[in-house]
């Protein structure tokens, strides 16, 4: 299984970026993918998650209302739509998969992902 993020950029206060994250080699239909974050010198933190198997959405507190996890079922990618997005939203972002029974019960828990990207860097100044 291989995850490709891209869209990370520069942006102003206030603006907006989509991260996409490609799946290869996808080698089961139900699965958990998320976005994780972390900023220089800081831990890695959860941002938010999608369960193919219900369409379930969860997101952390610091990003609800703002960023919006979906997925094109047809080509299999994952998206991150972030919008009025902060300085304190900078971090180098990661896209994560899952396919560990139960992880939809809390799948903001990065535990269970052992699928990860290389991380696609948001800057916002």
């Amino acid at each position: 299984v291989q995850l490709v993020e891209s869209g990370g950029g520069s942006v102003q206060p206030r603006g907006s970026l989509r991260l996409s994250c490609e799946i290869i080699g996808n080698p089961y239909s139900s699965n958990c993918r998320a976005w994780f974050r972390q900023a220089p010198g800081k831990k890695r933190e959860p941002v938010a998650a999608f369960y193919t198997g219900t369409g379930s959405t969860h997101y952390a507190d610091s990003v609800k209302g703002r960023f919006t996890i979906s997925r094109e079922k047809l080509k299999d990618i994952l998206y991150l739509q972030m919008d009025s997005l902060k300085p304190e939203d900078t971090a180098m972002y990661y896209c994560a998969a899952s396919y560990s029974p139960g992880v939809e019960k809390a799948p903001l828990d990065p535990s269970p992902y052992a699928f990860w990207g290389q991380g696609t860097q948001v800057t916002v100044s």
